[in-house]
């Protein structure tokens, strides 16, 4: 009972403490600088992966790590996708989004929870190492989803940081998560592979507007708030320009989660799918959100079930 309460009392403390983050509360657009550290591991612990690889998500706020997973292994993630966005049963759940001027599935969410073969990868140590050690900290799924990104109707996502949104919306306090995006298809060049700004980790964006109720409903399918202002991102862009993820199915793409990022619809026939995890610090635990606003759903941001995430030698799963 007493680490109840002290646990408990430690949420309020945080959530009583001045927003160092502020957005969406009537302020004009701006870039404040970033005051968390971006690698909280310290240089003399080594890392799970080569140390250029670490230099360089620090640097720009992302890195690919090329084929970390195998063809086999791949293959299985690819069947359970298509099983999973072929499910009747699962298409008229909550945790569906449905892409905004069509039935497509455009992304399902909470999949480390429904979904064994999925939840073995969130916790493989290829991916989960690599958080711990980039968080300083045990770590939970903040959020799980699939990106579909269907051929010739799948829409874009717009630039943002995800932080802003899951500091405002879900009041995740401080930038202490990363999202590990896994390559489950062919990038093309023209089937709307992920972009991204190097360098834009660095600083927030403070954006424009208020957070409308149930905003999250809207959001998914297209964001208009907690979007960046036309100025702030020319800013951002002619600071290092704009580059784009590439990788063969298998591999994946390590992002900070303040890096400011989007993609263009896909008008090919060729679908652009991923799987996403956002792993959060446990000493980060989400409290009351940064905007006087409801909580979003327990399937978009884990608030009630945070377990940390177990260690694992592998997915062991059979193709």
């Amino acid at each position: 009972m007493s680490e109840l309460i002290l646990e408990q009392a430690s949420d309020d403390l945080i959530a009583n403490e001045a927003d160092v983050y502020p957005s969406r509360k009537g302020q004009n657009a701006k870039l404040i600088g970033r005051q968390d550290p971006i690698v909280y591991t310290s240089k003399e612990q080594g890392p799970p992966v080569d140390r250029s690889l670490i230099n360089t998500y620090n640097k720009q706020g992302f890195v690919v790590l090329d084929e970390v997973f195998t063809p086999d292994e791949v293959t299985i993630f690819q069947k359970e996708l298509e099983r999973l966005g072929a499910d009747q049963q699962i298409q008229q759940s909550v945790e569906v989004i449905t892409e905004p001027s069509s039935n497509d599935v455009r992304s399902i969410f909470r999949v480390h929870e429904s979904s064994l073969i999925f939840k073995a990868l969130a916790a493989d140590e290829r991916l989960a190492d690599l958080a711990r050690y980039l968080l300083d900290d045990e770590v939970y799924i903040h959020q799980s989803r699939l990106n579909y990104k269907p051929g010739f109707r799948g829409k874009g996502f717009y630039w943002h940081s995800d932080f802003e949104t899951w500091h405002v919306e879900d009041g995740m306090p401080r930038m202490r998560a990363c999202s590990m995006s896994i390559i489950l298809t062919e990038n093309f060049d023209n089937n709307g592979r992920l972009m991204l700004i190097p360098g834009s980790h660095k600083q927030y964006l403070v954006c424009q507007g208020k957070t409308p109720e149930d905003h999250y409903l809207a959001s998914l399918k297209k964001q208009e708030y907690g979007v960046p202002s036309n100025d702030s991102l020319k800013t951002l862009a002619a600071q290092s320009g704009i580059v784009s993820a590439t990788g063969k199915p298998g591999s994946v793409v390590v992002f900070d989660c303040n890096v400011m990022h989007g993609s263009n619809g896909n008008i090919t026939p060729f679908p652009r799918s991923s799987a996403f995890f956002v792993y959060n610090a446990l000493s980060n635990k989400v409290v009351n959100p940064f905007c006087a606003q409801a909580p979003r759903p327990e399937h978009i941001c884990s608030r009630e079930y945070i377990h940390p995430v177990q260690r694992s030698q592998g997915c062991k799963l059979n193709a």
